[in-house]
């Protein structure tokens, strides 16, 4: 197990390392000059070179590649240029924002994705079960600025019961969850009535019934038992990817999120932004992935990490 922990923390710390690198070389390569965006488009050349010298970019990329590097195995990716703070602490005060709207959306989804695709797989070719399974293919069909200008209009503006943007409150906190739940329910669902399909036609589960089992136990512990492995991989793989800031619903709503922030440092060029916003966002969905990695022993006896990271 310990082996497996390491060998799997040198992968995810190998890949955060690519990524980081990955995006330092296209942010530069991309159009636009950060001492425009920082001195406004009618500063002089004098002043559009003295901004430069102040944020190292009259150096060569080679040589702002390796004061990255050792900003890097500090943890200190230098100064915003935007918010003339250090990079990994703006981006360290938005991120309980992210953290907070993808736990709430991931939770919802679970708790209302799963017992409706094990409600889909013990009816299956019913007329109740279309009529959902062609909700859900509307819900994954609905692009998320759609849906979420559509909540905002009808629950917001037409029938003001919660803040349109922000998150002042709690109640904020509603329309951006249920905005993101929405796709992912009919992404979950559909894959869990997949899987119960599955099993509930297996040979394993034909001589439970043989011995007597059904009702709940039969759909809970043994058809569940056996999906529960993929199941929990698609929800821990959805939340890492919401904790890389889910940008359009940040956006549609005002959130004060790791997506808006990431807009702001794109249309600004803010690089140590970006930067630091790719290493803390990549890092947490490496963690979430040992995770759930971690977590297939007791979702599964059978599984032992160990011996499948000798092999």
């Amino acid at each position: 197990m310990t082996n497996y922990i390491l060998k799997r923390l040198g992968q995810g710390l190998l890949t955060v390392f690519l990524t980081v690198s990955t995006v330092f070389i296209l942010i530069r390569l991309a159009p636009g000059d950060p001492a425009v965006s920082y001195a406004g488009p009618l500063a002089t050349t004098e002043q559009l070179a003295r901004v430069r010298e102040q944020f190292g970019l009259d150096r060569p990329v080679l040589e702002q590649y390796w004061i990255f590097l050792q900003q890097l195995f500090t943890g200190n990716l230098g100064t915003s240029y935007s918010f003339q703070a250090p990079a990994m602490q703006v981006v360290s005060e938005r991120m309980p924002y992210t953290l907070t709207l993808a736990t709430a959306a991931i939770l919802l989804t679970a708790v209302v994705a799963i017992p409706l695709g094990v409600w889909m797989a013990r009816r299956p070719d019913t007329n109740r079960e279309l009529g959902v399974n062609v909700l859900t293919i509307a819900g994954q069909s609905m692009p998320d600025f759609w849906t979420g200008i559509m909540l905002l209009t009808g629950f917001a503006v037409l029938i003001p019961l919660f803040p349109a943007s922000g998150f002042a409150t709690w109640g904020g906190l509603v329309l951006p969850t249920v905005t993101i739940a929405i796709l992912q329910i009919a992404l979950i669902s559909r894959m869990v009535r997949r899987e119960m399909t599955a099993n509930f036609a297996a040979p394993y589960l034909t001589v439970a019934r043989s011995r007597g089992v059904g009702g709940p136990a039969l759909t809970w512990r043994y058809a569940m038992g056996n999906s529960a492995i993929p199941v929990f991989t698609a929800l821990g793989t959805r939340f890492a990817a919401m904790l890389n800031g889910v940008v359009v619903v940040e956006v549609v709503f005002a959130w004060p999120g790791v997506g808006s922030l990431i807009v702001r440092a794109l249309e600004t060029r803010d690089y140590p932004l970006i930067q630091a916003t790719v290493l803390l966002t990549s890092l947490l969905a490496v963690a979430v992935q040992l995770v759930i990695d971690l977590a297939y022993p007791l979702l599964d006896p059978r599984v032992r990490l160990g011996k499948a990271a000798a092999a």
